[in-house]
């Protein structure tokens, strides 16, 4: 045994959790911020699950018309839409942290207002059209806001695995929220399910407010100049690492992520089954989803060519999905398809903050968001028309496909921005297409050009 100081006495290294080598599933919740981030998140993802639950029964409730809750749940999208950019920009500008605990206080003031007017049964149609309208508007100063203000809390390196978490949180909340809030609209009334979702933001506010202010990294703030918008959307157009992906993004979310179209065509036009069935496969859904937000929270960072390799095999698997013969197999691809569809969702995200300058992530972020939400409403009446004329299997089936050639595009794009072109060699042993240098030559070409 070694009394001195040598290399025998010395301490033995301790795993650093930001090190990317060393992350595991967890790592983000041992950063003290971010934990309390997410636990108040977890009881406000409840409540907006259980809300958005009420909210569409109370509206069919009220007016017998399905045409009606799809009006209340477009309402809460058409502002991002429209005005997403402008939420970026506040995003950049301001301090996250303070901006955040007034968009989730105007959030939860919206559930009380429903919860008061439900209880009052002087509740209309009209009530839930505004409120939702209202809901948009905050949305799009909070959505960007919360997504950027995750790095402020656990740093570049961490990034990954806080986003993958968030997004497991939130699916998880899809598994729960609804259950309760069938329960409690049945037992005492939607009204309540309202009053719960209000009450809950003010777990994520006393969060924010218990954050230890000198452990977060915050980016440096964009100072207020003219042309701030326009100066988001010119970074974006160099950018083409930045560009192509949310170009994909946008075609992936106006024709991939219609799920609810295409559940509810299975589910009564193919298998003549009911809601239960229905909810059965949004919930298997949700299970792959969940289980993908946390496999991707192990890996390290991940290249742009990850994210379009899982865009293509979504395509793929909803084309598989598409041709399934009957209701199991249709149930049993809802879990790969949950997960893909998460791990395409996490890597876009991830890549596009870490890709992106701290100073312009928030204008970044919200064009992302308003493509990826804003483009899900754009695409829904094509592929319900499609469904209406031709049959469930063809709209998922347009939708595989539309994702698979959109994927292939941007490849190749990008390759051609990086100086790459396909490489295909049908030489034993050296069978395969790849990608290699425009001016690298194969053994075949360089013995030609001898």
């Amino acid at each position: 045994m070694s009394s001195g100081h040598g290399a025998d006495s010395a301490p033995a290294p301790t795993a650093d959790p930001t090190d990317p080598s060393e992350i595991t599933t967890f790592s983000s919740l041992k950063v003290r911020n971010y934990r309390i981030f997410f636990l108040g998140a977890a009881v406000s993802n409840i409540g907006t699950w259980m809300q958005r639950i009420a909210q569409g029964w109370l509206v069919h409730t009220l007016t017998g018309s399905a045409a009606a809750v799809g009006v209340a749940a477009a309402l809460q999208f058409l502002p991002m839409l429209f005005l997403g950019l402008y939420g970026g920009v506040l995003a950049d500008r301001f301090d996250k942290r303070r901006l955040l605990i007034a968009t989730q206080a105007a959030l939860g003031l919206t559930g009380l207002a429903l919860a008061v007017l439900t209880f009052a049964e002087v509740v209309n149609e009209y009530h839930v059209y505004g409120l939702a309208l209202v809901l948009g508007f905050v949305t799009v100063v909070d959505s960007p806001a919360r997504q950027t203000f995750v790095s402020d809390l656990v740093g570049p390196r961490l990034l990954r695995n806080a986003i993958s978490l968030n997004s497991a949180n939130f699916q998880s909340a899809r598994l729960i929220g609804p259950a309760i809030a069938g329960v409690v609209i049945t037992t005492v009334g939607s009204g309540w399910a309202f009053l719960y979702n209000g009450v809950s933001f003010v777990a994520p506010i006393i969060g924010l407010l218990m954050m230890r202010a000198g452990e977060l990294t915050p980016a440096e703030r964009s100072p207020r100049a003219k042309g701030m918008l326009r100066e988001g959307l010119s970074y974006v157009r160099r950018r083409p690492d930045l560009l192509w992906p949310i170009v994909l993004v946008g075609c992936v979310g106006a024709f991939a992520f219609n799920f609810p179209v295409f559940l509810i065509a299975f589910t009564d036009g193919v298998f003549h089954a009911d809601a239960d069935t229905y909810g059965l496969l949004n919930s298997l859904m949700a299970v792959g989803a969940v289980c993908g937000a946390l496999l991707s929270a192990r890996r390290g960072q991940r290249r742009i060519r990850f994210t379009v390799g899982a865009s293509a095999l979504l395509g793929v698997l909803m084309a598989v999905t598409a041709l399934a013969p009957n209701f199991l197999t249709f149930a049993l691809l809802m879990l790969p398809l949950g997960l893909v569809s998460m791990t395409f969702v996490v890597t876009a995200n991830t890549g596009l903050q870490v890709a992106s300058d701290p100073a312009m992530r928030g204008r970044v972020i919200s064009l992302y968001m308003m493509v990826f939400m804003g483009g899900t409403p754009l695409g829904s009446p094509v592929l319900g028309w499609i469904a209406d004329a031709f049959g469930a299997r063809a709209a998922l089936l347009t939708a595989g496909a539309v994702c698979l050639v959109a994927s292939l595009v941007v490849a190749l794009v990008l390759a051609r921005v990086a100086g790459l072109r396909v490489r295909i060699s049908l030489r034993a042993g050296h069978r395969g297409v790849s990608l290699v240098p425009r001016t690298a030559l194969d053994p075949e070409e360089a013995t030609a050009t001898a």
